[in-house]
């Protein structure tokens, strides 16, 4: 029997200080080279997840923009690939309408861009942007009308709870939508993507790939809950979202004490 192994990364392989310690690499990698099916579903792009997860050598699919690609960990070809329908440009107008102008991930002229306007950035906004400053997916428009551009996956509003929440409940049956604060600087997100794009779902594809039979998942935020709710075994680290806990088959240690290396080192047989 197969089992595939699947953790998120912020909060949950990674340590706070965003990076996979030595442990974990050593765990992984070695369990890996041993047989485990180990990939990560992320939040992240391509791009900013292989910078924090340089240490680890696993060469199998993985899931980013929670769920919304699949892509090939050598090669970064898309494997599968999830994107709104022309409905997205009357959220973007409704969006506008409540005065937020949010960064906006696409496909334009068949590279993967995101774009913002910097005169219309939130403070939220800025301090992420600051975190990709250099990252060549930058797309700074003139305006608002720009940002509808290309072949769109992914919504970020970084906004106040009064201006976001409602929007969540606008259109949380309609999208996939994540509302949570951000872990490393508290501003609240709304991130909005087509309703096909979610961790369960690209974990499905990735398991039947693999042709795997089972599914182990470790996380610690809301947007984990689709994953845990697939999953056949599903582990909260210790600093998860209370609500997350909840859907959990057991809390593990936190994410500053290599949690899941810990428990893959004490819990994977070697076939």
């Amino acid at each position: 029997m197969k089992t595939l192994y699947v953790s998120d990364l912020d909060g949950t392989l990674l340590r706070s200080d965003e990076t996979t310690s030595e442990y974990t690499n050593s765990v992984i990698n070695n369990l890996t080279d041993r047989g485990m099916i180990f990939s990560y579903a992320t939040a992240r792009s391509l791009i900013t997840a292989k910078k924090v997860t340089s240490g680890l050598r696993a060469e199998i699919p993985l899931i980013v923009y929670n769920g919304a690609f699949i892509v090939d960990n050598v090669t970064g070809e898309v494997l599968a690939a999830n994107y709104f329908d022309e409905s997205v440009g009357s959220v973007l107008d409704d969006l506008f309408g409540n005065q937020i102008f949010p960064i906006v991930y696409a496909r334009i002229d068949g590279k993967e861009k995101f774009s913002y306007v910097p005169e219309l950035c939130t403070d939220g906004m800025k301090k992420f942007l600051l975190s990709r400053q250099g990252d060549v997916r930058t797309n700074i428009v003139k305006s608002a009308e720009n940002l509808k551009a290309g072949n769109i996956f992914y919504i970020t509003c970084i906004d106040s709870p009064e201006k976001l929440k409602s929007l969540y409940d606008k259109y949380k049956d309609k999208f996939h939508c994540v509302y949570q604060k951000d872990i490393y600087t508290d501003e609240q997100w709304l991130e909005i993507m087509p309703f096909a794009a979610s961790k369960a779902n690209a974990i499905k594809q990735l398991q039947e790939l693999l042709e795997c039979d089972r599914v182990v998942a470790f996380g610690d935020g809301r947007n984990d809950i689709d994953m845990f709710e697939l999953a056949d075994e599903s582990y909260a680290v210790q600093n998860a979202d209370e609500q997350l806990k909840r859907y959990a088959t057991s809390v593990i240690s936190s994410n500053d004490e290599d949690g899941v290396a810990h428990w893959l080192e004490d819990n994977y047989i070697v076939k």
